[in-house]
C-alpha cells in the first residue's frame, strides 16, 4: 500500500518540511513497502517533478487560484481526495504550523485517528508506532493504529530528507476536486511576514533565544548580535513575549514554536516546563544562566553559569573570530 504526504509550499515554492516527510515515507516505504505519493494544494505547480530525487514517485497536484494563500477547506477537501484516490496506509504531514491546522481537519472527516507532533516512527510486526512528547517532554507516548490510513505529523527538523534518489521526474497529475471559497467559513484576506530575509524559527537550524534575566528589551541588542555571528534565528521565552519585548512570533514553547535546531542557545532562560516542551528536541543545547541550579541546564548538553551580560558579549567576539579565520 502506498505512503501519501502532503506537500507543503508557501509562496509557490515547496518548503523543507515537505522533504523531511517524504524523507520519512521512503524510509516507511522500505519497510511497508509501496509506492510513495506525494498530494500538494497550490494556486499553481510550485515545482512538484523535482521531488522525485526527494523520493516521490508520483505527485498529485490540486490546483485553485484561491490556493495561493492556505485555505483549511479547500486543502482538506484536497488531501481527501487524494486518499480516496491512492488508498494509502499511512498519510504524513508536517508538523508546522499549517499541517498542526490541516491534519485534524483531515482525520476528521476520514474518521481516523492522528498522531501529532511525532519524533519517531517505527514498524513492529508489520504495524507503525508512531512516538511523541507528551506531559511537556517529560515522557514519550507509543501510539499504534487501530484503522486506516494512520495519520501522523511530524515535527520539523526531527527528520532528515532522504538522499538523492536516482530514478527521474515523475509526473504530476491534476487531481480535480470541487471547491467554492465563497462557501467557506474563514478565508484568508493578508498574510503580513515578519523580517525580510529571517527564517522561521520552526526551520532555522542555529537559534539563539533569550530569556527574562535579560532585564530589558532594549537587551536583546546582545542576542540579535550573537545570532547574527552564528547565522541563527532570535527565539524568546514566553515571559518575554508576554512583557511586550518580543513578538509572539519569537516564542518558542508550548504555546508557541516547536523547535528542532542542531544547535539551541538559551541565554538567561530559567527553563520552566513550558519552553522545554517547545525545544528539548534540539539536538545540542547550550545554556547560559547565573543560576546554576536553573533546570535549563537539565537538558542542556553544554552549561555556562555567568553573567549573561559578560558571556554573551565575550562568545559574541569569539565566533566574529572564528569566523573571521574562514
Amino acid at each position: 500500500m502506498a505512503i501519501l504526504v502532503f506537500i507543503e509550499q508557501k509562496g509557490g515554492l515547496v518548503r523543507t518540511v515537505a522533504r523531511e516527510a517524504l524523507g520519512e515515507a521512503v524510509r516507511l516505504a522500505a519497510t511497508l513497502g509501496g509506492p510513495v505519493v506525494g498530494v500538494c494544494a497550490a494556486a499553481a505547480d510550485p515545482g512538484l517533478a523535482a521531488l522525485g530525487e526527494a523520493g516521490a514517485s508520483e505527485l498529485l497536484l490540486a490546483t485553485h487560484a484561491s490556493f495561493g494563500h492556505y485555505e483549511p477547506a479547500g486543502y482538506a477537501r484536497a488531501v481527501v481526495a487524494a486518499v480516496e484516490k491512492v488508498k494509502p496506509a499511512v498519510v504524513l504531514f508536517s508538523a508546522s504550523a499549517m499541517g498542526r491546522d490541516l491534519a485534524p481537519r483531515v482525520a476528521a472527516r476520514l474518521g481516523v485517528g492522528l498522531a501529532a507532533d511525532c519524533t519517531g516512527l517505527a514498524v513492529e510486526g508489520g504495524r507503525l508506532i508512531a512516538s511523541r512528547p507528551v506531559y511537556a517532554g517529560k515522557a514519550v507516548q507509543r501510539v499504534a493504529f487501530t484503522g486506516a490510513p494512520a495519520l501522523v505529523s511530524l515535527r520539523p527538523k526531527v527528520f532528515a530528507p532522504a538522499p538523492a534518489q536516482n530514478g527521474g521526474a515523475p509526473a504530476v497529475t491534476p487531481l480535480a476536486i470541487e471547491h467554492d471559497p465563497a462557501a467557506a467559513r474563514a478565508r484568508v484576506l493578508e498574510v503580513r511576514t515578519g523580517s525580510a530575509g529571517k527564517v522561521d524559527l520552526t526551520e532555522a537550524e542555529i537559534i539563539v533565544s533569550g530569556g527574562r534575566g535579560l532585564k530589558g528589551p532594549e537587551n536583546f541588542a546582545m542576542i540579535e548580535a550573537l545570532a547574527a555571528a552564528l547565522g541563527a534565528t532570535v527565539g524568546a521565552s514566553r515571559a518575554v513575549v508576554d512583557a511586550g519585548w518580543r513578538p509572539h512570533g519569537d516564542q518558542v514553547g508550548q504555546t508557541g514554536k516547536t523547535v528542532s535546531p542542531k544547535l539551541y542557545v538559551a541565554v538567561a532562560i530559567s527553563g520552566a516546563i513550558q519552553h522545554l516542551a517547545g525545544m528539548s528536541s534540539s539536538r545540542c543545547i547550550v545554556a547560559i544562566n547565573k543560576d546554576p541550579d536553573a533546570p535549563i541546564f537539565k537538558v542542556a548538553d553544554f552549561g555556562v553559569v555567568g553573567d549573561a551580560f559578560e558571556v554573551v558579549p565575550a562568545l559574541t567576539e569569539a565566533v566574529k573570530a572564528l569566523n573571521a579565520r574562514g
